[in-house]
């Protein structure tokens, strides 16, 4: 092997077993390292400013910020680390909302280690990195994008939809929102995803502010 520098990692899920299993495959290939781990969103970024790693491997669904709400505070602080979002969550609005909010790849725990090693690769190296049924889903959304036709309104928001970004406009957190509203933190945040897919928002302020706007909620 080459003497270089090795690929260092910081690993974000709220999941012992899913980090154990991570570690043991990453670590094995001799040229990265796991600097940390992260079981939360608050924790991930704090580990980021403390090890400056070249690398941040995150779940999408952690207590306290979720992956994509990680990976936006980290672009918005201007940090420059790689960001892979590793999830179970297949669905479009996570998809566009990660890669929106600045992930440099997307790929799904359902992938192969060896699938998981490359992608590590290719963002440290400046690539994207996608998943094969998330580059298809990205490709039948754009293509979708080009060919409607240009349209002054949002996409409608259902009743709970419109409940959650109200709660979102006064402030509340999600762990607040749900217990208002007698649903899990989970929901929540599958319920926010979707708003900003909907509202085509990469941030809470930004759907909060469209959704004024459109006049469907009042601050």
């Amino acid at each position: 092997m080459t003497e270089t520098q090795p690929i260092r990692v910081v690993l974000a899920d709220d999941h012992a077993v899913v980090r154990k299993g991570i570690r043991e495959f990453l670590e094995a290939e001799g040229d990265i390292i796991v600097l940390a781990e992260a079981t939360d969103g608050d924790s991930t970024l704090a580990l980021v400013q403390e090890h400056s790693p070249d690398i941040v491997v995150l779940d999408i669904q952690m207590p306290g910020r979720n992956g994509i709400e990680v990976t936006r505070a980290l672009r918005t602080a201007g940090s420059s680390v790689a960001i892979l979002i590793l999830t179970a969550y297949d669905d479009d609005p996570y998809i566009m909302a990660g890669i929106q909010a600045g992930a440099n790849g997307y790929v799904l725990k359902s992938a192969a280690p060896d699938e998981i090693i490359r992608a590590v690769r290719a963002v440290h190296e400046g690539q994207s990195a996608v998943d094969p049924a998330v580059a298809a889903k990205l490709m039948a959304y754009l293509a979708g994008q080009r060919r409607a036709p240009p349209t002054p309104m949002a996409e409608g928001l259902t009743d709970r939809e419109l409940e959650v970004l109200a709660l979102v406009a006064k402030g509340l957190t999600n762990r607040a929102i749900g217990h208002q509203l007698g649903i899990s933190d989970r929901t929540v945040q599958g319920h926010l995803a979707n708003i900003f897919g909907k509202l085509g928002a990469s941030s809470r302020t930004e759907a909060v502010m469209t959704a004024i706007k459109l006049g469907w909620i009042a601050v």
